[in-house]
């Protein structure tokens, strides 16, 4: 237990507290590090008529067709706002169809199209190669060390994301209870 707190200790470094260098702020590293690989995937899907928006509906769909726009936007961590326009989009292109559920009229569920489907063939090793790209000069036992780093980092935002989540919950109803009203008078 005493290694896990140090470890929490350990970084960022103590230069100053008013400070986050660049360099030794994980969010900012991550976020530079998605936005080059995110303009090289763009750069070799581009011609193919896909757009980066699209390509992480169509990984979704890839794996798991028929979703509800819903889910789709969850699963690619997008707005539904977003997701909608992206989908009409591709809809436009003739990557997916949408569909009216017959279950419930409220849900719209989002097919892959033959061409939707057929582009994997051809975005997938382009993408391999983005991923080739990025690990050049990293020995496989290196790059494996850091996805399961950026999982338990992942895992760590999640969790205080989720503590977070419910002490608003918390602090917005104990606001709304009748005790908590009448105690503040």
């Amino acid at each position: 237990m005493k290694k896990n707190a140090g470890a929490r200790r350990s970084w960022p470094p103590a230069n100053s507290s008013t400070e986050l260098l660049f360099e030794q702020s994980i969010g900012y590293q991550i976020r530079a590090t998605h936005r080059a690989l995110q303009r090289l995937l763009q750069l070799k899907i581009e011609p193919y008529g896909v757009t980066s928006g699209a390509w992480y509906f169509l990984r979704v769909l890839w794996d798991e067709d028929g979703l509800t726009q819903r889910e789709l936007a969850d699963r690619s961590g997008t707005r539904e706002p977003t997701a909608l326009a992206a989908l009409q989009a591709m809809e436009t292109r003739g990557l997916v169809r949408r569909m009216r559920s017959n279950e419930d009229r409220r849900k719209i569920h989002v097919w892959l199209t033959a061409k939707g489907k057929n582009t994997k063939k051809t975005l997938i090793p382009l993408a391999r190669e983005v991923v080739s790209i990025a690990a050049t000069n990293i020995k496989a036992n290196d790059v494996r060390r850091l996805l399961k780093w950026l999982d338990e980092i992942q895992q760590n935002v999640n969790t205080a994301i989720d503590k977070v989540e419910a002490a608003e919950l918390s602090s917005k109803r104990a606001l709304r209870s009748p005790q908590v009203r009448r105690s503040q008078f």
